[in-house]
């Protein structure tokens, strides 16, 4: 379980970090990742979207709590102030938790790199 004041809860803190942060996806994740000021929040925040696409209740679940304890240990890692979204995606649903744990490193590397305008 991640603490209080590590979780996202307003539908206002989602959307800003969907909306203006960096978007990177693999196979079983979409990270949406926006570097917010540190006087914000004093530390980093995750929130997580796993619709209906990926499963029953049940299925929705276990995925929002492997998810949970994979980014638990990376919050650390993210800069103060940092607005964290994971939305899983239907493929998470059969995936490991070595893929996921994979996808989920690969998919924030991405999105904290600078990348080009093209």
């Amino acid at each position: 379980m991640l603490a209080a004041a590590q979780r996202l809860r307003r539908s206002s803190d989602f959307a800003a970090a969907v909306r203006s942060g960096r978007r990177a996806g693999r196979g079983t994740v979409v990270v949406h990742l926006l570097l917010d000021e540190p006087a914000q929040a004093p530390e980093a925040r995750a929130g997580f979207v796993v619709s209906k696409a990926v499963g029953n209740a049940v299925v929705r679940n276990q995925v929002r709590r492997r998810l949970r304890h994979l980014v638990r240990s990376r919050l650390s890692d993210l800069p103060a102030g940092t607005s964290l979204v994971v939305r899983a995606l239907p493929a998470a649903a059969s995936a490991s938790s070595d893929t996921l744990g994979t996808d989920l490193d690969a998919a924030l590397t991405a999105a904290r790199s600078s990348r080009r305008r093209r």
